[in-house]
C-alpha cells in the first residue's frame, strides 16, 4: 500500500541496462532525543541534530537490469571488502518497505558496497549513515529514470526513504542542522522526512565540534528498536514528549541567539533524559559504563574551572560526545589527552565537526 502517493513519481526515461552509483552520508548526533515511535517508523516526538562531517558511510550501488522481473529482491551485500550475510534482512526490509516508492527495484540486481570511516560497533549511528546513503544511492538511479527530480524533490524523498530504513537517518541528508518530527515552532517541519534547520543559526555554532570517546566498543545488550518500543507503555512517556516538544522551541531560540550556557542546559538534560527513560521501562536497562559517568564528572570540573563551554551529550550508548565550540579545540584536545583518554576503550576517541550531509562521489 503507497500510503504517501507525493513520493511516487512517474518513470518518464527507458530503464538504464547497468552502471554503479557511489554516494557518501554522515552520521548525526541528536541534541533533542526522539526515544518511541509509531508504525510505519514516525517519531512520537520532533528531534533536532547536528550533523556530522568525518562519520560517514560510503555505499556503491552496482546495478544491472535483468531480463524479467525478479519476484523478491536480487541484491549481494559486502560490508568493507566481506559478505556480510547478517546485515541482509535488513537491507530486505528496507526494499519490501520502499518498493512503493521506488517499483523499479525487482527490475535490477544490486550489489551493494559499503564501508564506514569509523570503527563498526563503535556507538556512532553507522544505522543513520549507512540507510541514507543507500537511499541516497536509489534516489540517483530514479533520477536516470525521472531526470525532472529537482534537487529540493530529490534530497526531500531519499529522507523519506531512508526514515524507513532507520529513523534517524532522515537527518543525515543535509546540514549542518536538521529537524525530523512535525513542531508548530519549525516550520516546514514533518513527521516523514527530517528537514533543515529553516532559521539562521547563529555565529557562534559555526565550525562547532563533536568529539567521541569510544568508553565501549561492544555490541549493546538492548537495541534501540527494542528500547524505542518500551516507551508505548512507559509511565513516563506523554510527559516526556511534552518535554521534548518544549525543549524544541528552546533550542531553536538558542541557536538562533547563540546564548551557549541554555544550549549546555538543555543539551545535556536531554541525554540524561534519555537514559532515564532507559532505566524506568519495564524491563529496565543501563546502556551507560562506569567509564560513561567518571567522563561526565570531569566534564562539568573542566567546565567550572576553565569557565568553558564543552558539554556532553548521549546516544543510546555508552559512548560520550563532547560539543564545545571550534575556539576552544586545541584547550579541549589537550583535556582529552591528559585527563578523558584513560576512561576510553583502547585510549580510542574521535574527532569530528558538524557537516553539511550527503554527497554523490
Amino acid at each position: 500500500m503507497n500510503d504517501y502517493p507525493q513520493f511516487t513519481w512517474p518513470i518518464i526515461s527507458e530503464l538504464p541496462d547497468e552502471g554503479v552509483i557511489t554516494c557518501s552520508s554522515p552520521s548525526n548526533i541528536a541534541l533533542v532525543k526522539y526515544w518511541g515511535k509509531k508504525p510505519v517508523q514516525l517519531p512520537e516526538n520532533t528531534s533536532i541534530s547536528f550533523t556530522l562531517d568525518e562519520c560517514k558511510t560510503t555505499t556503491s550501488l552496482a546495478y544491472k537490469k535483468l531480463d524479467k522481473s525478479s519476484d523478491d529482491f536480487d541484491f549481494e551485500l559486502l560490508f568493507e571488502g566481506k559478505s556480510k550475510p547478517d546485515f541482509k534482512p535488513k537491507i530486505k526490509t528496507f526494499f519490501a518497505r520502499v518498493e512503493p516508492y521506488l517499483p523499479f527495484l525487482k527490475q535490477y540486481s544490486f550489489v551493494l558496497e559499503t564501508s564506514n570511516t569509523f570503527p563498526h560497533s563503535s556507538g556512532i549511528a553507522s544505522s543513520a549513515s549507512g540507510m541514507s546513503a543507500l537511499a541516497y544511492c536509489l534516489m540517483q538511479l530514479e533520477r536516470k529514470l525521472n531526470p525532472d527530480i529537482s534537487d529540493a524533490e530529490c534530497i526531500q524523498k531519499t529522507s523519506f526513504l531512508a526514515r524507513l530504513g532507520s529513523g534517524s537517518a532522515c537527518r543525515s541528508l543535509e546540514g549542518p542542522i536538521t529537524v525530523w518530527g512535525e513542531h508548530k515552532d519549525i516550520e516546514g517541519s514533518s513527521d516523514v522526512f527530517a528537514v533543515a534547520f529553516p532559521y539562521k543559526t547563529h555565529q557562534n555554532f559555526e565550525g562547532y565540534r563533536d568529539t567521541i570517546l569510544l568508553i565501549d566498543k561492544g555490541e549493546k545488550q538492548v537495541s534501540s528498536t527494542v528500547g524505542h518500543n518500551l516507551m508505548h507503555n512507559h509511565p513516563f512517556a506523554l510527559k516526556r514528549f511534552e518535554q521534548a516538544s518544549e525543549n524544541i522551541t528552546r533550542l531553536k531560540e538558542i541557536l538562533i541567539s547563540g546564548d551557549l550556557d541554555a544550549f549546555i542546559e538543555v543539551v545535556e538534560s536531554e541525554a540524561l533524559t534519555l537514559h532515564a527513560m532507559m532505566m524506568t521501562s519495564l524491563p529496565y536497562f543501563i546502556l551507560m559504563k562506569p567509564n560513561t559517568l567518571s567522563a561526565i564528572n570531569l566534564v562539568w570540573e573542566y567546565r567550572k574551572k576553565m569557565n568553558s563551554k564543552l558539554c556532553f551529550t548521549l546516544d543510546a550508548g555508552a559512548n560520550v560526545h563532547l560539543l564545545y565550540p571550534d575556539s576552544e579545540k586545541d584547550q579541549v584536545l589537550e583535556f582529552i589527552t591528559n585527563e578523558l583518554v584513560a576512561y576510553c576503550q583502547n585510549g580510542q576517541y574521535i574527532c569530528d565537526k558538524i557537516g553539511w550531509g550527503a554527497k554523490i562521489l
